[in-house]
């Protein structure tokens, strides 16, 4: 169905022209605001599609996917190359539920930043029963 790429050069050309036409793709639409609908302006031969083809609606439609085409165009680990969808979650909800429970990360926030957070609060000014800052002025 799409090209043949042999050595590992020429996946990575074919890779960077796919995702530049990506981007094309998504920034050039045309949006239908009577229809709802978003469509390709012109043919985008890397990716497989036509001048016209819907490729965002609000109702039933096959959505695109970047790495379906790459798959079709022979590029083997596509993982690599395309970061995951915001659907699943991105790379920062893998750094928040993944990166930050591990043992090492947590040890570093809980001991240095709370001991540095509770050396500065005994040095704070103490207010005075809800009335503000405590001022002191020259009665006479």
């Amino acid at each position: 169905m799409g090209e043949v790429a042999r050595t590992q050069s020429d996946l990575k050309v074919l890779v960077e022209k796919c995702k530049e036409e990506w981007k094309t793709l998504w920034r050039e639409r045309i949006d239908d605001r009577v229809k709802a609908e978003g469509m390709a302006n012109r043919d985008f031969s890397k990716l497989f599609v036509e001048r016209g083809t819907v490729i965002v609606a609000t109702r039933a439609f096959k959505q695109l996917d970047l790495r379906d085409i790459l798959r079709c165009h022979g590029v083997g680990d596509t993982d690599r190359v395309v970061s995951p969808s915001p659907s699943v979650g991105g790379w920062g909800k893998f750094s928040r539920t993944v990166l930050n429970k591990q043992s090492r990360a947590r040890a570093w926030k809980e001991t240095d930043h709370m001991t540095r957070r509770r050396s500065c609060e005994k040095k704070l000014q103490r207010k005075q029963g809800g009335r503000g800052w405590l001022h002191y002025s020259m009665k006479k």
